[in-house]
């Protein structure tokens, strides 16, 4: 396929579905380089977890946002778009088509479609909502949302903890909805984006992320997340894969429970990344 003007060609899809590999076939046969829409895989500290491109793989086509950033950096959607609207604009000083990959749903949204500008919030609100949230759970604060932003709750993801505090930090600073916020049109970008979302079916997808698990846990996976214990409170570190081993470590769980809940939240993980990008559409 041939590309006469600035392209972006986008891999999505659910977690172990081959979207490495696909990238790196793109960026050789387009001669170009990659950048990762991962939320995780661009944390140093995280490697196995977060089934980082090997070395060979690194090796055989410039990457861009893996293993860039540390666990301590405050990083989110915003950032996100801003930092590879930049590196895109950069790439194509050197090429006319660069490969974009990743599972990180609001990332790429936030690169095809621009985020909703919502007004900065009180953090002392934010602190409260989180320390209620760490001592009374998520049934305290699905009944706090559904009091205090009622739209919202019927139309947001209600078993999300991070989307449910921020709409309650943004209801209680502002005394609106977040869904007021919303502007209802998408960013234009001066290049194309041709989006390609891969998927298997069900089981085959399941059988996969199975074996994944297991090669991760036979590579290391247990000692790298006891290795980042001490920081398990971190934004970065509320991540399938490692909070199972903390509580293992805390004593609530066995070692055979924390790896059959690892590989039935990655498939739960896998299950949603699926549904958000058949919303998003895309080439499968």
């Amino acid at each position: 396929m041939n590309f006469t003007k600035p392209t972006v060609i986008l891999v999505a899809g659910p977690t172990a579905v081959g979207k490495t590999r696909k990238a790196i076939e793109l960026a050789l046969q387009y001669k170009t380089e990659i950048i990762s829409a991962d939320s995780r895989q661009c944390y140093r500290e995280m490697n196995i977890g977060v089934a980082r491109p090997n070395p060979e793989e690194l090796a055989a086509v410039p990457h861009h946002f893996i293993a860039s950033h540390s666990i301590h950096d405050n990083l989110n959607a915003a950032w996100y778009e801003k930092f590879a609207l930049d590196k895109v604009n950069e790439l194509f000083t050197r090429h006319t088509v660069v490969v974009m990959v990743g599972g990180t749903g609001l990332y790429i949204k936030a690169f095809m479609e621009g985020l909703d500008e919502i007004p900065e919030t009180d953090p002392v609100i934010r602190a409260s909502v989180i320390r209620n949230y760490e001592e009374r759970g998520l049934h305290w604060l699905q009944e706090e949302v559904k009091q205090n932003d009622p739209v919202f709750f019927t139309q947001g993801e209600n078993q999300n903890p991070h989307r449910l505090m921020r709409a309650l930090e943004v209801v209680r600073s502002t005394g609106k909805s977040i869904l007021s916020f919303r502007k209802g049109e998408k960013a234009q970008r001066p290049f194309d984006i041709k989006m390609l979302v891969m998927d298997l079916p069900r089981p085959q997808l399941y059988e996969r992320i199975d074996q994944r698990v297991d090669e991760m846990v036979n590579a290391g996976l247990e000692e790298e997340a006891r290795g980042l214990y001490a920081f398990r409170h971190l934004s970065a570190l509320q991540t399938v894969g490692y909070q199972e081993w903390f509580d293992y470590f805390d004593g609530n769980t066995s070692r055979e429970e924390a790896i059959t809940l690892i590989k039935q939240h990655t498939r739960n993980y896998a299950k949603r990344q699926g549904t958000w990008f058949r919303k998003m559409g895309g080439e499968a």
